[in-house]
């Protein structure tokens, strides 16, 4: 990767420490974490290295481990649904993040439909990937679903700390069923690195009985919501019903087996566009999207207040070329002036104080 992803700390509520990475510049956006997190390992794994890559081309990528996951706290004196909540709060506030979109892939979605409820005022818009409202125990189902519910919870119990590989690989087939066997091993491997037996187990007997369809009522928010069609770990008829539940919420089906979506199937490219085309949907957005990457990157600084030394400084360029590419950006901008650039730039979503800097 060209850029390198920038790893800080912060505190939670209960003294908690949270490991938080950004990527990219220019407007941001911030991923609640789903189950089993590794910032380290994410970012060098076949499994996910192309989600962070896609994701952070336009915008500032924001994303964090999970308490008892990753570079964060292990083995924290509480996992809750609450703790998860609020640690998205602790992130976003240490960030100093006024307004800003929301993504939530799998169990990350739940958390990031509670915090939108909670705070309608930042979050400017939701994007939900193999996503549901409601854990496998709050589905319904009777007997059946407890039961599989309790031999997922008793795989990790017996097989999480061990080098038998096939306690883990039951999960591994779920979330990717067209893998490769390279990839599986990849998945294992991230798996076994990002948690504890003990708090894995403890994370998916919270997840589980997880229930927002109240929460997911409220959303104000523009919603896209998008799923696998064949999804293995998460039913494609949860994804149908969050939709139904969150008021003029878009959704689209994504054709795919993977509960994880592959770097070469058309589902990953389908996904990227829907989601560049949901975040640029703001007034002007048109003439944002003919900006060259690294006009996004000069409008992020100058949204910023910035005067043109500084920018020159941040981008390593000339003050000359500095000046020559605002003078481009407002003509794409069909502005007049610099101000009104900034103006334009504010109301589409640049300089909300994600930070770049190392």
């Amino acid at each position: 990767m060209r850029d390198r992803q920038h790893v800080r700390f912060c505190t939670s509520f209960d003294g908690v420490r949270l490991a938080h990475a950004t990527l990219g510049s220019g407007p941001p956006l911030v991923k609640a974490p789903n189950w089993l997190t590794h910032l380290e390992y994410e970012w060098q794994s076949p499994i996910w290295r192309h989600w962070i890559e896609g994701l952070s081309r336009h915008r500032t990528y924001i994303r964090y481990d999970a308490r008892g996951c990753g570079l964060s706290d292990r083995e924290p004196a509480e996992i809750s649904f609450e703790s998860w909540v609020r640690d998205l709060e602790a992130v976003v506030d240490t960030l100093k993040l006024e307004r800003f979109p929301l993504l939530g892939i799998s169990g990350g979605g739940p958390i990031a439909i509670a915090y939108a409820t909670r705070h309608p005022e930042r979050v400017s818009r939701l994007v939900l990937y193999g996503a549901y409202a409601r854990g496998r125990l709050a589905r319904g189902g009777g007997q059946e679903t407890i039961d599989e519910a309790m031999l997922m919870c008793k795989l990790i119990e017996l097989g999480w700390g061990t080098h038998n590989r096939s306690f883990r690989q039951v999960f591994a087939t779920q979330f990717l069923p067209e893998a490769s066997p390279e990839l599986i091993d990849s998945f294992d491997e991230l798996q076994r690195e990002s948690s504890s037996a003990r708090d894995a187990l403890r994370m998916m007997q919270v997840s589980i009985q997880v229930d927002v369809t109240q929460q997911a009522r409220a959303i104000t928010c523009p919603t896209l919501i998008m799923h696998a069609t064949e999804d293995g770990r998460i039913p494609f008829e949860e994804g149908r019903i969050l939709a139904s539940l969150i008021p003029e919420a878009r959704f689209v089906p994504l054709e795919s087996r993977n509960h994880i979506l592959l770097a070469g199937e058309p589902a990953w490219k389908r996904f990227l566009e829907e989601v560049d085309a949901f975040l640029q949907s703001t007034p002007g957005g048109k003439a944002f999207a003919g900006l060259t990457a690294r006009e996004r990157d000069l409008l992020e600084f100058l949204a910023r207040g910035l005067d043109n030394h500084q920018i020159a400084a941040h981008l390593v360029l000339s003050e000359k070329t500095v000046r020559n590419m605002v003078s481009s950006i407002l003509a794409k901008l069909e502005v007049e002036s610099r101000s009104q650039a900034i103006v334009r730039a504010r109301t589409a979503g640049f300089g909300e104080g994600a930070t770049t800097a190392p």
